[in-house]
C-alpha cells in the first residue's frame, strides 16, 4: 500500500484535519520530537488505497541567519552584514523538526502540504519539501509526488474539497518571502547593531535593550511621531459659538445650529449675539426631509478585524490576531489572514445561516434573514488570496470566554450584518431665520434599523428626533448664549488609525501589521494610553527626528512601499529574485554608510534628553583594571560602567545583581557578581569581564560560568594565586602560586612556583576536586516537578568534566 505523507502548520490543525479526513477513525501517536503528533488512517487518493500519515510543523521549519562568526557584535563591522554569507538554520532547534519530518517521510510515496494558504505558508511548503526530499520513496521532481492542499476553513466541506482538488505549491510566492526575510535581516541588523552599540556606550537611561531599526517598524513609528509633532506644534485659536434654543410645540427645548458654527472674529460674534438678544422669535422658512441610508458593512478582512478589535473591544491587534488564529484552528471561523472583502460566488451563505438560527444569541436574527430573504452582500474587493473572515461553527459564551468570545461575537455579528438590509432613516432639516441670521436643526427618524439591529453600536443616534415644524411657523426663542472656546490639537493616533495608515501606505502585510505595532510598543518607542492611543516615548521621538535629520527616507513610508511593490512582483513571477535583492541591498547599504557618517546629527538630539553613562547609576563593584568603583546602571539593558576606563560591561537581564561575597576573579581581578531571578529563583556567580570577554575558546559570551559542576579548592593558605597567559601542553593555563615562608606547602619549601596545576606533581597534590552540591540546578533548568525532573538534576550533578580546561573554568569563572 502506498503512503501519503501530509504536513500541516500546527499540531492542533493537524489533529483537526486528520479527524475530518478520517471521519474520526484515525489512530494517533506522539512523534519522535515529543511535540508533533502523527495521525494515521486508511483511505483513497487518486483512485487507489493509501495509508495517510498526517503530522505538522510548528510554524517555520527554518530561519535565515548570518553564519556564526558574523553574529559577534564586537568583532564584525555592521557594514559587512549587507554582503556576508547567510545560512538557513532550524527555527526551533530543540524540536528538531527537519529530522522529525525526514524520519516520518521515509518510504512515503506522496507529499501533501496542508500549510496555511498565504505567502508564508507557501514558503514553509518548500522548507518541508527540502527536509523530506531524501526520505521520500520517489524524487520530488516527479510530477505526481508533491501536492498542495488549499483551504480557508476547518470544515468538513472545505477540507475534503481541498483533498479532492490538490494543486502545486507556488515557488514565486515562497521566494518573495525569502527575499523579505533576507532584506529585513540584513538591513535591520546592520542599523540596529550600529545604533545600539553607539548609544548604549554613551547614555545610561535609554531604558531599551535594543535601539532597533526595521524597514517596516521605523515608518510605523514615524506615523506616531508625526501625530505627536502635530500636537506639539499646534497653536490654539479662540473662537465663539452662538447657541439659540427654542421650544417645540410639545414644549421640548432644542438647540439650533448657527449658519457659521464657529465664529473666529470676536467683534462679529458679539454683534450677532446682541442682535439675537434683541429679538424674541424665529420664523421657519424651510423644511426639507430626505430618506437616507447607512450602508451595511462589506465582508470582513484582517485589517478591519484588527481595527474593530482595537477601537471597539479594546483588544490590541497583535493579541486580536492570536485569538483569531486560535478560533480558526478550533474550527470556529475561517482563515483570519485575508485582504479580500468579497464573498465568492459559490459561498453557501444559507448553510452558515442555518447553523446560526439555533443560536441563543443570534438565532432570532439569523432566522429573520432567512425568512425575509438574504440581502445581496455589497461588492468588495477580491485580491485572490482567501475568502473573507466568516464564522464556521456555532459557539456560546459559555463555550468561549473573555477575548475569545468577544472576537468571535464580533465576527458573527459582522457576518450577519453584511447580509442584512441597510439602515434607513428620514433626515429632516428645518431652517429658521431672524434679523437676516440663519439657524438650522437636523432631526432623524429611523425607518428601518436594518443591520444596526445586530450591530447596535452603529445605530443612528436617538437624540436627534425631528420636531414637527411647518413653513411659516413663528417659534419663540427660549435662550441665547455665546460661548467661547479654543481649537484643540488632534489626539494621539489610535491603533485603529495607525492600521489604516499602514494599509494605505503599504507598510507591512495583513500578517505583519500587528507585529510591527507590537514591536514599537515592546521596544519602548511608544506607550499604549487610554483608548488604545499610541503615545511616543522620548526615545521614539528622538529616533524619528534623528532619521529625519540625517535621511528622511529612512522613516518615510514610501521607501518601504516601493520595497513591498518589488516583493509583490517576485510573488507574481514578474521580477527576478536576485535582482530585486541586489538592488534593494545596494540602496540601503549607501543609506547605512551615509547614516553612520552623520550619526552626530542624531547624537545631538540624544545629548539633550539622555544622561551620559558616567552620570548614571550607583557604585557597585570594583573594576579589575583601575580598581575604582564601577556604576551599576539598572535601566534596560543592565550594565556596569567604569568612567575612569570608559568601559561598559553588559550583564544578565531580568534579575537582581549583587556583589558576590566580595570575591575577585583571579583571571582579571574584577569583583565577582551574582545574578538571581528572585528570592527563591535560580542564581549564579559571574565575572563581569569574563561575561563579556570569554577567556577560553569554548566558553560562550554572556554565560555566567561553566556548566561543569566540579569545584576545586586550591592551595590552602596560599598568599596569592594568579593565572598566567602561558599555557601548558595539555591546554590548561599555567598557575602562579605564592606562599608566606612559614606556611608554604610547595615542594622544596619554595615560596613561589609557576607550573601546570594538572601536570606538575608538586601542584596536583595541593588541588582537590569535588562535585558541587546544590538544591537547585543553576543551569539547564529542566522545569516541572516529579521523578523525571529529579532524574535530570541527579544526572547533571554526576557529570564529569570533559577536559582539564573545563575543570579550570569551573573554578575561575
Amino acid at each position: 500500500m502506498k503512503i501519503a505523507f501530509m504536513v500541516a502548520e500546527k499540531p492542533s490543525l493537524a489533529a483537526s484535519l486528520a479527524s475530518i479526513l478520517s471521519n474520526g477513525q484515525n489512530s494517533s501517536r506522539r512523534g519522535a520530537n515529543g511535540v508533533c503528533a502523527v495521525h494515521e488512517w486508511k483511505g483513497v487518493l487518486f483512485g487507489q488505497a493509501v495509508l495517510f500519515r498526517m503530522t505538522s510543523v510548528c510554524g517555520h521549519v527554518l530561519t535565515i541567519d548570518f553564519q556564526s562568526k558574523f553574529n559577534n557584535w564586537d568583532r564584525v563591522d555592521p557594514l559587512e552584514l549587507f554582503s556576508c554569507p547567510t545560512e538557513r538554520k532550524e527555527a526551533t532547534p530543540k524540536l528538531r523538526i527537519s529530522s522529525f519530518l525526514s524520519q516520518e517521510a521515509r518510504s512515503c510515496d506522496y507529499l501533501i502540504l496542508w500549510l496555511d494558504c498565504d505567502k508564508e505558508g507557501e514558503n514553509i511548503c518548500f522548507e518541508v519539501i527540502d527536509a523530506v526530499k531524501k526520505s521520500l520513496r520517489r524524487s520530488i521532481y516527479i510530477d505526481d509526488v508533491v501536492w498542495r492542499a488549499r483551504f480557508s476553513s476547518i470544515t468538513e466541506k472545505d477540507v475534503k474539497a481541498a483533498l479532492y482538488n490538490l494543486g502545486k505549491p507556488n515557488r514565486n510566492e515562497a521566494l518573495s518571502v525569502e527575499a523579505r526575510q533576507e532584506l529585513d535581516l540584513r538591513i535591520g541588523c546592520a542599523f540596529t547593531r550600529f545604533q545600539t552599540k553607539f548609544f548604549h556606550r554613551k547614555y545610561g537611561n535609554l531604558d531599551s535593550s535594543l535601539i532597533s531599526f526595521g524597514p517596516c517598524q521605523t515608518p510605523t513609528l514615524g506615523f506616531c511621531v508625526e501625530r505627536h509633532d502635530q500636537i506639539q506644534t499646534f497653536k490654539p485659536e479662540p473662537y465663539w459659538v452662538l447657541q439659540v434654543s427654542v421650544l417645540t410645540h410639545d414644549k421640548r427645548e432644542i438647540t439650533l445650529n448657527y449658519q457659521n458654527s464657529r465664529i473666529f472674529e470676536k467683534d462679529v460674534a458679539k454683534s450677532v449675539f446682541q442682535k439675537m438678544k434683541s429679538v424674541s422669535s424665529l420664523k421657519v422658512t424651510n423644511v426639507v426631509s430626505k430618506e437616507k441610508s447607512k450602508s451595511r458593512p462589506i465582508a470582513l478582512n484582517t485589517v478591519e478585524l484588527m481595527r474593530a478589535a482595537s477601537a471597539g473591544l479594546g483588544i490590541g491587534p497583535h493579541h486580536a490576531m492570536s485569538v483569531a488564529e486560535r478560533l480558526y484552528t478550533q474550527g470556529y471561523i475561517s482563515y483570519p489572514r485575508t485582504e479580500t472583502t468579497r464573498y465568492s460566488e459559490n459561498f453557501d451563505v444559507v448553510e452558515v445561516l442555518n447553523v446560526f438560527k439555533f443560536s441563543v444569541e443570534y438565532g432570532q436574527y439569523a432566522s429573520q434573514i432567512l425568512n425575509d430573504g438574504i440581502n445581496k452582500p455589497k461588492k468588495g474587493v477580491d485580491v485572490g488570496d482567501h475568502p473573507p473572515i466568516t464564522p464556521m461553527k456555532l459557539a456560546s459564551n459559555t463555550e468561549l470566554d473573555g477575548d475569545n468570545w468577544n472576537i468571535y461575537d464580533y465576527i458573527v455579528r459582522h457576518f450577519l450584518g453584511s447580509l442584512s438590509r441597510d439602515c434607513k432613516y428620514i433626515s429632516t432639516t428645518t431652517t429658521f431665520v431672524a434679523e437676516s441670521e440663519t439657524f438650522t436643526f437636523v432631526g432623524d427618524i429611523v425607518v428601518d434599523p436594518g443591520y444596526t439591529t445586530i450591530m447596535p453600536w452603529q445605530a443612528v443616534g436617538k437624540n436627534k428626533i425631528s420636531p414637527n415644524f411647518a413653513v411659516g411657523d413663528v417659534v419663540p426663542i427660549h435662550n441665547v448664549q455665546l460661548s467661547d472656546y479654543k481649537t484643540t490639537p488632534p489626539d494621539y493616533l489610535t491603533e485603529s488609525e495607525l492600521i489604516t495608515l499602514m494599509e494605505k501606505h503599504g507598510i507591512g502585510t495583513d500578517a505583519s501589521i500587528p507585529v510591527h505595532i507590537n514591536n514599537i510598543s515592546q521596544r519602548n518607542y511608544v506607550n499604549v494610553g487610554s483608548g488604545r492611543r499610541l503615545i511616543p516615548t522620548n526615545l521614539g521621538i528622538i529616533l524619528v527626528h534623528g532619521y529625519q535629520k540625517i535621511d528622511k527616507e529612512l522613516v518615510e513610508p514610501s521607501t518601504r512601499s516601493k520595497m513591498e511593490a518589488q516583493l509583490n512582483l517576485i510573488a507574481r513571477g514578474e521580477a527576478d529574485f536576485e535582482k530585486v535583492l541586489g538592488d534593494v541591498l545596494k540602496l540601503f547599504k549607501k543609506k547605512y554608510q551615509f547614516f553612520t557618517k552623520n550619526i552626530e546629527d542624531m547624537d545631538s538630539l540624544f545629548e539633550v534628553s539622555f544622561t551620559p553613562l558616567a552620570d548614571t547609576g550607583k557604585a557597585l563593584s570594583r573594576c579589575g583594571k583601575c580598581r575604582r568603583y564601577m556604576k551599576y546602571i539598572q535601566a534596560r539593558p543592565n550594565r556596569l560602567h567604569c568612567s575612569h576606563c570608559n568601559e561598559t560591561y553588559n550583564l544578565p537581564q531580568n534579575g537582581n545583581i549583587r556583589i558576590f561575597k566580595e570575591l575577585r576573579c583571579p583571571m582579571d581581578d574584577f569583583e565577582l557578581l551574582t545574578w538571581s531571578s528572585g528570592s527563591r529563583g535560580k542564581s549564579y556567580p559571574l565575572c563581569p569581564y569574563c561575561y563579556n570577554n570569554p577567556p577560553y575558546p569554548d566558553m560562550k559570551k554572556n554565560s555566567g560560568c561553566n556548566i561543569c559542576d566540579i569545584i576545586m579548592p586550591v592551595f590552602d593558605d596560599a598568599q596569592k594565586v594568579s593565572v598566567e597567559k602561558k599555557a601548558c601542553k595539555c591546554g590548561a593555563q599555567l598557575i602562579k602560586v605564592e606562599y608566606k615562608e612559614e606556611k608554604t606547602k610547595l615542594p622544596g619549601d619554595r615560596i613561589e612556583m609557576t607550573e601546570c596545576m594538572f601536570c606538575h606533581p608538586g601542584l596536583t597534590s595541593l588541588v582537590k576536586q569535588q562535585h558541587a552540591v546544590s538544591s537547585k540546578p543553576a543551569f539547564h533548568h529542566q522545569g516541572g516537578r516529579g521523578p523525571k525532573n529529579r532524574r535530570n538534576v541527579k544526572k547533571n550533578k554526576a557529570k564529569q568534566p570533559k577536559d582539564k580546561m573545563s575543570q579550570l573554568a569551573a573554578y575561575f569563572v
